[in-house]
């Protein structure tokens, strides 16, 4: 291939991934958590894009080039392309692999096992996740935390915008999963057992729940809803239910 056709899919390349990414930048995030892995997805395709063009547009320049050779003959060893090849793709391998490990790494990507107990920071809300079949119950700050009137509700999860959230989830009965996909948060809810997620929602709305793991005959009505509010009305609305809960 000469260098003014390498110049030309090398081009073209750029261009379909000007495209390509574009729509993806223009999307809002709605969580820290699904900020970081779209990122993460960008800085891959941003990679794997001209890669892919420039392969396929080698294989079809070759398949154009030789296509009325009758008798094909073995290529000759290259071992200065054979070097290249090898060092680039060592280079490819690493940058995939540093970039994918940075965010894997984060706490708010990657769910981790949690104690029953868990200290509560100062600025960092506390929530346990329990599934049960065929439903949802979230204790703010209550049953883990003795320090808090119990505060619950059941099928729909406020979280505070803008302010770290960690989930501890569980189950009451056997194996579900919790996953709110605008928000980027997924985990398996073991019985007996936690798993932590944490979280920042920086828009306010309301979001799809739901189990994403096979738990039986009502499994496709395992549905809640996630309700991002303001600081100031998550507090007013968890003082109200912290008052009914005492009286």
């Amino acid at each position: 291939m000469t260098r003014r056709r390498a110049g030309l899919v090398a081009l073209f390349g750029a261009a379909l991934l000007a495209l390509a990414v574009e729509p993806a930048t223009a999307q809002p995030s709605a969580s820290t958590t699904v900020e970081q892995i779209w990122d993460l997805n960008l800085n891959l395709l941003y990679v794997a894009i001209p890669i892919t063009i420039l392969v396929e547009g080698i294989l079809i320049y070759t398949v154009w080039r030789f296509r009325n050779q009758d008798e094909p003959k073995p290529t000759k060893e290259n071992r200065r392309l054979e070097i290249t090849w090898t060092v680039a793709t060592a280079i490819i391998l690493l940058f995939v692999g540093v970039a994918s490990y940075q965010v894997m790494a984060s706490p708010y990507v990657t769910a981790e096992a949690a104690d029953q107990a868990e200290l509560q920071g100062d600025d960092t809300e506390h929530i346990e996740v329990q599934a049960y079949r065929y439903g949802w119950s979230f204790y703010y700050n209550g049953t883990s935390f003795q320090n808090d009137a119990q505060v619950s509700s059941t099928t729909t999860l406020r979280l505070p915008a803008n302010q770290d959230v960690v989930l501890r989830v569980t189950s009451r009965d056997w194996l579900h999963a919790f996953h709110v996909p605008a928000l980027g948060l997924k985990s398996d809810a073991f019985p007996g057992q936690y798993n932590r997620l944490q979280t920042r929602a920086t828009e306010t709305g309301t979001y799809q729940l739901y189990c994403a793991e096979y738990c039986g005959s009502g499994h496709s009505q395992m549905l809640g809803e996630v309700v991002v509010m303001p600081q100031d009305e998550y507090e007013q609305w968890r003082s109200e239910q912290q008052n009914a809960s005492a009286s």
